[in-house]
């Protein structure tokens, strides 16, 4: 991605405040939000999301893993005054739709900041399903379920996943006693949460922070 200076960042900045059209404000947002910055000492996040995850199986394997995001109260105000539009409280069916099509569905080009490793193969996040928006406490929480299937054999598979935005606009803190299991009697599995010291990112200042699932049938 190509550098923006601090002189465009600033304009876009008093456009986003300036401009009252949703999809304008959402458009130049999305701008800042993934375009990297010049490097140095005081860069850091602009956007907050704590991020649970609970990886399903099915009865071939590993079937996927839905993520839970809950954005911060900065985020969550500009969402909630752009698309709860009968200022209700609450995000209904026509507005969700709009939520994803707004301030969602842009994460494709960035596979949803979703990185994946099948026995050290990376698996590319392409689409997600069951994307769901609802307003909890003011704060916005996003639902959506990665497809990722991994069959199940009597040897363990390892599985890395790891959620965060390269450009480090977005800053996502796992929230690690929230990584469940769903429909798993059949498997024997384990996992840890780790630093990933041999991908850096933005610039080599941050390391990853990925779980770690090993994964294999039950011995009878």
């Amino acid at each position: 991605m190509g550098t923006v200076s601090l002189g465009n960042f600033y304009q876009k900045e008093q456009r986003f405040i300036l401009l009252k059209s949703v999809w304008i404000r959402v458009l130049v947002f999305w701008i800042i939000m993934f375009f990297s910055f010049k490097p140095n000492v005081t860069g850091h996040a602009h956007v907050w999301i704590h991020n649970a995850v609970i990886v399903h199986f099915d009865k071939e394997g590993m079937a996927g893993f839905k993520q839970e995001w809950v954005f911060d109260e900065m985020f969550s105000n500009m969402i909630i005054h752009d698309f709860d539009r009968n200022q209700n409280g609450k995000f209904e069916f026509p507005e969700v739709k709009e939520v994803y099509k707004g301030a969602f569905s842009n994460l494709k080009k960035f596979n949803y900041f979703t990185h994946v490793k099948i026995n050290g193969k990376q698996f590319k996040v392409k689409f997600v399903r069951d994307f769901n928006a609802k307003i909890v406490k003011n704060k916005v929480i996003y639902h959506f379920f990665v497809p990722c299937h991994v069959k199940a054999t009597s040897s363990f598979k390892e599985i890395r996943i790891g959620i965060y935005d390269k450009s480090f606009y977005t800053s996502v803190t796992l929230l690690k006693d929230q990584v469940l299991f769903k429909n798993d009697t059949g498997y024997e599995h384990h996992h840890n949460v780790e630093l990933n010291k041999n991908e850096p990112y933005y610039y080599g200042q941050v390391y990853p922070e990925e779980i770690v699932l090993r994964f294999r049938k039950k011995n009878e």
